[in-house]
């Protein structure tokens, strides 16, 4: 399961990688470790299903810190990456519902992570 030495490419779309840089330090290094886990073929034990996606294995992980709600929602619908879709600090202090808008980006991101494994990494399983 997974590419060379058992894990899988992690791979972070659109401001992802930024967005999770810009994290408290604890926050980054749970989320960290819960990415770990995803490229290793396992679910962290923080990551639930992100609903609005149909089970297409599009996850969240959801951490607290210091009274702020921060998420990093990924997907591991594909064989050799895990692709980070969208990282973000929840501001809404009712309600446990991801925004529209969010869920926007994150249909769009999983299109581009779509087209990229399309594009980069099926046409290598061809081949190989």
């Amino acid at each position: 399961m997974g590419s060379a030495g058992g894990l899988k490419v992690l791979d972070c779309v659109g401001s992802s990688r930024e967005d999770l840089k810009a994290f408290p330090e604890e926050v980054r290094q749970d989320m960290g470790y819960a990415l770990f886990e995803a490229q290793r073929g396992r679910k962290p034990e923080t990551a639930k299903p992100l609903q609005g996606f149909g089970g297409a294995g599009v996850l969240e992980i959801i951490e607290r810190h210091n009274g702020e709600t921060y998420r990093v929602v990924y997907t591991v619908k594909f064989r050799r990456v895990v692709y980070v879709l969208h990282c973000f600090q929840k501001k809404a202090k009712h309600g446990i519902k991801t925004p529209q808008q969010e869920i926007e980006l994150i249909k769009q991101r999983l299109r581009t992570a779509e087209h990229d494994y399309e594009t980069q990494y099926r046409v290598n399983e061809e081949q190989g």
